[in-house]
């Protein structure tokens, strides 16, 4: 009973369900209630009996377990103490571990304490005798450059003793420059002489493993040459030999960047000084290539735009080149590339406005003549102001008196003498002209320099140009009350002109503003534009005036001259007609607004 009680606790998943238990128990005990026949019956004894049985049952299994676990709570208090016993006792190792390591360490800090002391005693002693022992080497050496002859000692005779033989001489040389002259003149000679005989030697050295691209041959041969006075010798042939095959084109600009590039890491191989070195070899090629090739290309002044564009790309490059070089570090001076810069283009930049404004107002003038030419005109002394006015009146009134046409208006063909391409051309020279003053210029002379330009922009473009087709215009428009259709070419002027006065104002604004804003001259541009804009209003505002007078006043006089009282007495029944006169009229007038809304007056 007791097994199939511990089949059934089997069975039973964990946690114990009590419930489960009893149902699996009476479902067993039922089950052996069963007849031959197949046939159930219910027996309450044998269930009694079964579940007092299991209860002792389960008794005795307690009865086990208890036993089990009392025996497995003996083992692990043993156990327990074993281990309790085991952790004092490592515990006591551990402390004892620890004394010891503190012992050693007090023992090894001794005994560093001792082997240095001892070291700074051998040092004391060893010191004065590798210094007695340089001395004897030293004085065995000036000897033999005592005794007169050629020298025997091997170190110096021996190519391959280069390094020992410089050691000596360089130190041999500091000595001998101590020594009184009278008793030592001729080994203070021999000494010299050999001092630089060695020098050279180890340049040469120093080229040859150059010429080999042996680095670190060069780094041996330059850390010697570091206690010799022929070290500036050294970078000098360092610096000569690089560039002396690298400009091999004809653009110099070209050939610099890839050439710092590939011997700046061999700077940092061989020398300790690189960036010093660096600063060297940049500085020659400013003064000796960059230089150079700067005063070939602008020796010729002749030709004033060639020149000009010339220095202005020259000044571009180098400037930029200067920035592109500041990747290597070569100095703390930031303004150092600024200044080889200034050093090679200073004398050009001295007299780069005096030229520019020469060469811009030769062109500018060039190019009126040009245009002028081009149309078969002559340019004409124009007058202007009240004498020319009252000229006019008078032709005005005495024509209309007299209806004989005195006044001789000359329109030229309806040729308006503006041209956009002629302003288009002037204001690109002078925007070039904008463009070299901020670079060719120095800062506190941008804005003097700027309105220059911009002065002589004015005076060929507007008073030149513009004001003189004004004039030719204003003389052109037909007087009043004329008796002939008046051929009005003005607004095609005003049309021009304010397409001209558009593109200046575009300039002054992308140009002229940037270079002397927050200045003074800003002042003086805007007031000398604002002057001769004005002026030209004042012509167009006169000149359009003058056209309408002249239509209504032909207007008037036609309509008085051409239609007849009978012209409104129709011969058939419609009340009212258009006269010719008044249909000619209207058909001018519609032309006219045509063209005004075409040129947007």
């Amino acid at each position: 009973m007791v097994y199939e009680l511990y089949d059934i606790f089997t069975d039973i998943q964990d946690p114990f369900d009590p419930e489960e238990f009893v149902e699996r128990l009476a479902w067993r005990t039922l089950n052996d209630t069963i007849k031959d026949d197949g046939k159930t019956f219910f027996d309450p004894t044998i269930v009694h009996e079964t579940f007092l049985q299991a209860i002792k049952d389960l008794q005795i299994l307690q009865e086990r377990q208890q036993k089990k676990c009392d025996k497995l709570e003996t083992a692990l208090k043993d156990e327990e103490a074993k281990h309790i016993l085991e952790i004092l006792e490592l515990q006591e190792r551990n402390k004892h571990s620890i004394d010891l390591f503190h012992q050693l360490d007090e023992r090894i800090n001794l005994v560093a304490t001792k082997v240095l002391h001892l070291g700074d005693q051998l040092e004391s002693v060893n010191t004065p005798r590798a210094r007695a022992v340089e001395a004897q080497k030293l004085m065995r050496h000036f000897s033999d450059f005592l005794s007169p002859g050629p020298l025997t000692d091997p170190i110096f005779t021996d190519k391959s003793s280069l390094y020992e033989a410089a050691d000596v001489i360089q130190k041999l040389h500091l000595i001998s420059q101590e020594l009184p002259s009278e008793k030592f003149e001729h080994a203070k000679k021999k000494i010299t002489a050999k001092y630089d005989e060695i020098e050279r030697n180890l340049i040469e050295e120093f080229v040859r493993a150059h010429n080999r691209e042996d680095a670190n041959r060069m780094r041996e041969l330059a850390s010697v040459l570091t206690h010799f006075k022929g070290y500036s010798q050294c970078i000098d042939a360092f610096i000569e030999q690089s560039q002396m095959g690298s400009f091999g084109g004809k653009d110099v600009f070209q050939d610099v960047i890839p050439m710092c590039t590939k011997y700046h890491k061999l700077m940092q191989q061989v020398f300790t000084n690189p960036e010093q070195v660096m600063a060297k070899f940049v500085l020659n090629i400013y003064h000796l290539r960059l230089q150079k090739y700067a005063v070939a290309k602008l020796a010729d002044k002749t030709d004033s735009d060639k020149y000009l564009k010339n220095l202005y790309d020259l000044y571009t490059r180098t400037v930029k080149l200067s920035t592109e070089l500041k990747m290597f570090n070569i100095c703390t001076d930031e303004m150092y590339l600024t200044k080889l810069t200034r050093n090679i283009f200073q004398k050009y930049l001295d007299t780069y406005i005096i030229i520019e404004i020469k060469a811009l107002r030769e062109k500018s003038a060039a190019l009126l003549i040009e245009y002028y030419e081009s149309k078969n005109h002559q340019k004409k002394q124009l007058q202007s102001g009240g004498f020319q006015e009252l000229r006019r009146d008078l032709q005005a009134v005495l024509g209309a008196r007299t209806n004989i046409n005195i006044a001789q208006i000359e329109n030229y063909g309806g040729e308006t003498f503006l041209s956009e391409e002629l302003a288009i051309a002037l204001l690109q020279r002078s925007k070039v002209a904008f463009q070299r003053c901020q670079l060719l210029s120095k800062s506190d002379e941008i804005p003097m320099n700027a309105l220059q330009i911009f002065e002589i922009l004015l005076q060929y473009l507007i008073s030149e140009h513009v004001d003189y087709a004004l004039e030719l215009g204003l003389q052109s428009v037909p007087i009043p009350e004329s008796r002939t259709q008046p051929e009005i070419h003005f607004f095609n002027i005003v049309r021009q002109c304010n397409a001209i006065v558009r593109l200046l104002e575009e300039q002054f604004n992308d140009s002229v503003i940037p270079l002397i804003v927050s200045t003074p001259k800003h002042g003086d541009c805007m007031l000398k534009k604002k002057i001769i804009l004005d002026q030209i209003d004042m012509k167009l505002e006169t000149g359009l005036d003058r056209s309408i007078n002249a239509i209504i006043g032909w207007v008037k006089v036609y309509l008085q001259n051409e239609q007849r009282k009978t012209d409104f007495k129709p011969e058939t029944d419609v009340d009212t007609l258009s006269t010719s006169a008044c249909l000619t009229v209207v058909h001018f007038s519609l032309i006219l607004l045509v063209l005004c809304v075409r040129y947007a007056i």
